[in-house]
């Protein structure tokens, strides 16, 4: 279950210098899906999510990938997203259980304060969908449609891998 991060977390960008997440958080929302470049469901995800998140990059909403990898692996899972839409790495797994997630991939929605709003582990489309809209009520925007045609079926994230 996620929790709130720590105010000192630190994301590191694929490129640029790392930042806490309260700097992150210091004008927008955070809304992030973290993915494990070594599993199967995290790429199962990547479409819906990017447009999920691109839906969402004019909004008060900073939108951002968390890769369970370096940057190569980032590159190799998310491929043009990795540069069209923030990516921050995570190679030892540091941010990623900062937030209290224990299985990927990941949607988690993290208001200014530090809260996790909500967050849902796997792909679950009514909980995604549940999500979106609360953040689309938050920011005043409209939301993705979820799920959409071509979507996957519904899968349970994977347990974090061992690092």
């Amino acid at each position: 279950m996620a929790t709130n991060p720590a105010p000192n977390l630190t994301l590191l960008p694929v490129t640029g210098h790392s930042r806490t997440v309260r700097e992150w958080l210091t004008t927008f929302h955070l809304l992030f899906v973290a993915v494990d470049p070594a599993n199967v469901r995290s790429k199962w995800i990547v479409p819906t999510a990017a447009r999920v998140l691109s839906v969402y990059e004019q909004s008060d909403a900073r939108v951002a990938w968390v890769v369970a990898g370096d940057a190569a692996d980032a590159r190799k899972l998310l491929g043009r997203w990795a540069k069209d839409i923030m990516t921050f790495v995570d190679p030892d797994l540091t941010a990623v259980k900062g937030f209290g997630i224990e299985t990927l991939p990941a949607i988690v929605h993290v208001s200014q304060d530090l809260t996790v709003v909500n967050a849902v582990e796997g792909w679950d489309p009514m909980a995604w969908r549940e999500l979106t809209h609360e953040l689309s009520r938050r920011m005043s925007w409209s939301g993705p449609l979820v799920p959409a045609p071509g979507d996957p079926g519904p899968f349970d994230g994977a347990p974090l891998p061992r690092v």
